[in-house]
């Protein structure tokens, strides 16, 4: 029997999200959400790759996390690092986001 959880997609960030990558993310976000049955499965963001996220990739992450919460589905951020792991808890958007390490 399937469980939520067992439907995942997998997305990776690019090196800057911000102004200029923003829209690219949050589009190819939502056609995975999309992809998912509404009410299962969890969209994983890898930001292995990410040194650096400005504002408007703040905003893009709310908006993804937004999108999957209508339809009840999580987002996963995995392999943050140090400083956007603190970036996330500074702008308390850690608690919307389940975090996974390496």
């Amino acid at each position: 029997m399937r469980t939520p959880q067992d439907v995942e997609r997998g997305l990776t960030a690019p090196e800057r999200l911000g102004l200029d990558t923003r829209v690219e993310i949050r589009k190819a976000a939502t056609q995975l959400l999309d992809e998912m049955p509404e009410g299962t499965g969890r969209l994983v963001i890898d930001l292995a790759y990410t040194r650096e996220i400005d504002s408007a990739g703040l905003g893009a992450l709310m908006l993804i996390q937004r999108r999957a919460a209508e339809r009840r589905q999580a987002v996963v951020l995995r392999r943050p690092s140090e400083e956007i792991r603190f970036l996330l808890v500074l702008t308390k958007l850690s608690d919307l986001f389940e975090i996974e390490g390496d």
